[in-house]
């Protein structure tokens, strides 16, 4: 209703201790900034006229995955999804909005499809466990899990987890090639590249599984893949 008052109890959370240990967050984003017009005093005007990344990169939420800097590039270099086990479903509209706009719009020449081993989310399909909400989500990689599970089994119990970290990423990079925007790109003729990598908590390295597409209009995509 027009003219009420913010209720007292939304300004005493502000001021809250809690809320002030964020001033943290402030005082590094200066520092950043600092740091990267030192660099370059109109990087930051010329980021603001334009972006003009060339990659696009699908990874997971994982806090400990930085995109942007396990690659060593800087902001308008690279464009970013991210969600919870780095999946491309067919049905997510998030996810093929972002394909669409740096495909077509943004003309990005390579897609990079990411996993990392530790992942929390592989580890919970492995060990099949509940975790609410999230589960649902889940339950595509539990498919893969499902769909591989022959293959799982031969393998040693501590080596099941990277194997399926690797066969989601291959599964990935597959939806990203059967979408209409991949597909349609390569009908023109674009010169779209699409890869499956996975990054190494333990040594911060990335590995290339090799993955990307040999395509043709009429076959659609074949990929390399190794377990």
């Amino acid at each position: 209703m027009s003219g009420t008052a913010t209720p007292a109890s939304v300004y005493i959370h502000l001021l809250s201790p809690a809320s002030l240990k964020l001033q943290e967050l402030f005082d590094n984003n200066r520092a950043w900034s600092r740091q990267l017009t030192q660099r370059d005093p109109a990087f930051f005007r010329k980021l603001s006229e334009q972006q003009a990344p060339k990659y696009l990169w699908i990874g997971c939420s994982d806090s400990r995955v930085p995109a942007n800097e396990i690659v060593g590039l800087l902001p308008g270099e690279l464009f970013v999804h991210r969600n919870v086990a780095n999946l491309v479903v067919h049905t997510d509209l998030n996810c093929l909005a972002v394909m669409q706009y740096a495909v077509e719009v943004l003309k990005v020449e390579h897609i990079i499809v990411c996993g990392h081993y530790g992942c929390g989310g592989v580890q919970a399909v492995l060990e099949k466990r509940e975790l609410g909400l999230v589960s649902n989500w889940l339950r595509h990689l539990a498919d893969i899990r499902d769909k591989f599970s022959t293959t799982l089994a031969e393998l040693p119990v501590e080596d099941r987890a990277g194997a399926l970290c690797r066969l989601n990423v291959l599964e990935q990079v597959r939806h990203v090639c059967e979408s209409t925007i991949v597909r349609s790109a390569w009908k023109e003729q674009r010169g779209l590249a699409v890869h499956g990598w996975v990054y190494s908590l333990r040594d911060g390295l990335l590995q290339d599984l090799l993955a990307t597409p040999v395509t043709s209009v009429a076959d659609g995509p074949c990929l390399i893949e190794s377990l």
